[in-house]
């Protein structure tokens, strides 16, 4: 032992309480006395001995090796905490520099922080189910927050989305549920820290107030802990459970400057991660405030739209592929906004099933399209998109026999296209919705046919009328195996009594391989552009004209 070491590391230093430890400048562990092994989980010195401490924290601890690498290299006297994975108390570990470069280790275990505080332990700062804290803590504990050291810490907000939890209550009950958010909360104060802050905000949305190690890398290495922990299969009365979680950090002084804006910023993270796909840790960024502005303008503007009469329809004309006559034509809702001009519906109406908008606009389209359906020279048909947020609030029966009865819209000429994801959400109410639809004598059609996940099985539960091949299928590079799965839908329609109309026709090429194929109808771009309502009379005269010539 080295006359340095020796001092260091006397006697007494070998029989303390307190952990002592002599590193090189490398991090190399040279001495380490009974103790320090114990409070770093090691079974003997011989066991850490010769090794690089950075690795053994790296592989134990919470605390990142970046973390501890840094407090290494600094010549003056530092210190950083350490959190053993299966270890409730933090661990203290301060380093002082010795004349040889060697580094002299104090590991001092500290007792556990007073959590359960008389605050705490009030029924109106805990979440009843979960035993978490619930908003009104987290509140007072951001309001309350004061850095010790600010040069290594910062605050972070951790904000946790369940997915799929919502599949949980509807097939195995709400008490499943309530389990589930039990075990959910378990693992979640696994994965943190005894400073952390967990909360339950309602619902299956969980947030940690996080306030260890350096922002945003400390946050990020719990928020990644939690998506695996969620992603690993739970059980619940003998049954596997499955699910997973989406979380958005917000870290003070990373791109959130005030205190009082960490949760809003770290709740725009999560909305950007879950919309990104799910399973994902996403950060806050400047960015995300901007959209959260444009989007919010957006659904103001929108929710004006409607009573300032800024909508309105188009209509595509629907042609025989035998013959060439005019069957009919879809509705095709456009927003005509004075300050955004024409507003495609890809834009905005995933905004109104987001917001409950779209059951007045879906209403308002249904309505509006009987009404000018019936100032049309002949008993043409007219199709209407319904939203699958639309049969979720079961008015849809109703709503479809009021635009009938108000408009005297004979219901034979009214045709409802809707896609799978419709039978997808809730498969028996939609079913038995789609026949009370049925027995009111209109047409259902089945939209984006092909591009769903189980259309077959949906053809085989309910009788469309119609089936529509999706216009990805017919504007897709012309290959056999793409003919080939046109002329299977087509086939299938023959064989099912069903009618097939394909969509986004542009090129003579597209209508002739169709009709060779058997499929009955045709709209796109080669017949016509959707036009409007006061043009429908001139398209009629003009086809009239065009069949007599020929």
């Amino acid at each position: 032992m080295s006359k340095e070491v020796a001092q260091f590391l006397g006697n007494s230093a070998q029989l303390s309480s307190l952990g002592f430890a002599v590193i090189t400048a490398s991090g190399v562990i040279t001495h380490a006395n009974s103790a320090f092994c114990e409070m770093l989980a090691v079974s003997a010195p011989e066991a850490i001995v010769e090794r690089s401490l950075v690795e053994h924290v790296a592989s134990r601890f919470y605390s990142t090796s970046a973390d501890l690498s840094q407090a290494l290299k600094r010549h003056d006297f530092s210190s950083i905490e350490l959190h053993l994975e299966h270890d409730s108390k933090p661990l203290t570990l301060q380093i002082a520099s010795g004349d040889s470069g060697l580094r002299m280790l104090v590991a001092v275990q500290l007792p556990k922080p007073a959590v359960d505080s008389a605050c705490f332990n009030t029924l109106s700062h805990r979440d009843p189910l979960t035993g978490l804290g619930n908003r009104l803590l987290l509140d007072e504990a951001i309001a309350s927050w004061q850095p010790r050291e600010p040069e290594i810490l910062s605050l972070a907000v951790i904000m946790i989305d369940l997915d799929r939890f919502k599949n949980v209550n509807d097939t195995l009950g709400h008490g499943a549920g309530d389990t589930l958010l039990k075990l959910v909360a378990k693992r979640i104060q696994f994965a943190t820290r005894d400073q952390d802050t967990v909360v339950r905000m309602g619902g299956d949305e969980f947030v940690v107030l996080h306030t260890i190690g350096l922002q945003p890398s400390g946050a990020e290495s719990v928020a990644k802990r939690i998506v695996e922990l969620m992603s690993r299969p739970f059980l619940i009365d003998g049954q596997q459970v499955n699910i997973g979680a989406s979380v958005g950090i917000a870290a003070l002084n990373h791109g959130t400057a005030n205190i009082t804006d960490l949760l809003k910023h770290a709740d725009l993270a999560l909305y950007e991660a879950k919309a990104a796909g799910r399973g994902i840790v996403k950060f806050f960024e400047p960015a995300l405030a901007l959209q959260a502005m444009a989007r919010r303008n957006l659904e103001i503007d929108l929710r004006r739209a409607l009573a300032l009469k800024e909508f309105i329809l188009l209509y595509q004309p629907q042609v025989n592929m035998v013959d060439g006559t005019l069957e009919g034509f879809e509705a095709l809702i456009r927003w005509q906004s004075p300050t955004r001009g024409l507003v495609s519906p890809t834009d905005f109406i995933p905004l109104a099933e987001e917001t409950g908008e779209i059951h007045a606009i879906g209403e308002w389209t249904l309505r509006m399209a009987c009404k000018e359906a019936m100032n049309w020279d002949g008993r043409f048909s007219v199709a209407v998109n319904v939203s699958p947020i639309q049969f979720e609030s079961e008015r849809i029966v109703e709503v479809v026999r009021n635009a009938l009865a108000s408009t005297g819209l004979p219901p034979e000429r009214l045709e409802l296209e809707i896609t799978e994801s419709v039978l997808m959400k809730d498969f028996d109410n939609a079913l038995k919705q789609l026949w009370a639809l049925k027995s009111l004598g209109v047409g259902i059609a089945m939209d984006d046919f092909g591009t769903g996940y189980s259309s077959l099985s949906y053809l085989n539960s309910f009788p469309f009328s119609k089936i529509k091949i999706d216009q990805s299928f017919v504007r897709g590079e012309s290959s056999p195996k793409s003919r080939a799965l046109v002329q299977a839908i087509i086939s299938l329609g023959v064989n099912l009594d069903m009618k097939t109309i394909a969509e986004g026709v542009e090129t003579k090429e597209q209508f002739d391989q169709l009709a060779a194929g058997g499929c009955l109808a045709a709209q796109g771009y080669l017949i016509s552009r959707p036009i409007s309502t006061m043009a429908i009379a001139e398209f009629i005269s003009n086809l009239k004209n065009q069949k007599k010539l020929s």
